[in-house]
């Protein structure tokens, strides 16, 4: 198979209720990049509190609610990454991930970005070396499923890991409804 049958980018990884790195329990996160370098990829659902504006104010208006920057992982969190919706026939300064959403190059300001529609900004990133996220995914820890427009976007993204969950088919949505604690079951 060649790498372009077997990547994952454009899906989502959602973590397995057992997953319990602080840096990932219950996280949903685009994959970018997946090839034979390893994985690069940006969690939906970790907003912080600081405002886009206060480090990228060019980037301000155009940011979607909430308009804060996302903890996008734990590699390089001085590094911001930006996925925009726009025209997937346009990819200068735009990298298409899923349907009209893929990463773009923030350090062009968002006025030479053409049909730029909503964006989201991440501080840092998900990162995987060869090999070690197909690891992580024959132990269980994650669960591979379609990415939709609306995930990258969502305006509740507190909520993404138990609605992803949800909509998946079979046995899987089950896990929607597992507890934070097990204790409290």
């Amino acid at each position: 198979m060649s790498e372009a049958e077997t990547s994952l980018a454009g899906n989502l990884l959602v973590a397995g209720p057992t997953l319990l790195d602080p840096n990932f329990v219950r996280t949903v996160v685009l994959l970018l990049e997946h090839g034979a370098q390893g994985t690069v990829g940006v969690v939906l659902n970790r907003p912080t509190e600081e405002p886009v504006a206060d480090h990228l104010p060019e980037w301000a208006g155009h940011v979607t609610a909430p308009p804060v920057v996302f903890v996008g992982g734990p590699v390089m969190n001085e590094v911001a990454v930006g996925v925009a919706e726009r025209d997937p026939g346009l990819e200068e300064d735009w990298t298409p991930v899923v349907g009209a959403a893929g990463t773009v190059d923030l350090g062009v300001g968002p006025d030479l970005v053409d049909n730029l529609g909503r964006v989201r900004v991440f501080s840092g990133y998900a990162g995987w070396d060869e090999g070690q996220l197909e690891l992580e995914l024959a132990l269980g820890s994650w669960f591979v499923v379609p990415a939709e427009l609306s995930d990258v976007f969502t305006d509740t993204p507190q909520g993404l890991w138990r609605e992803v969950l949800a909509r998946q088919p079979g046995r899987l949505a089950l896990f929607a409804s597992f507890p934070n604690d097990l204790r409290s079951n």
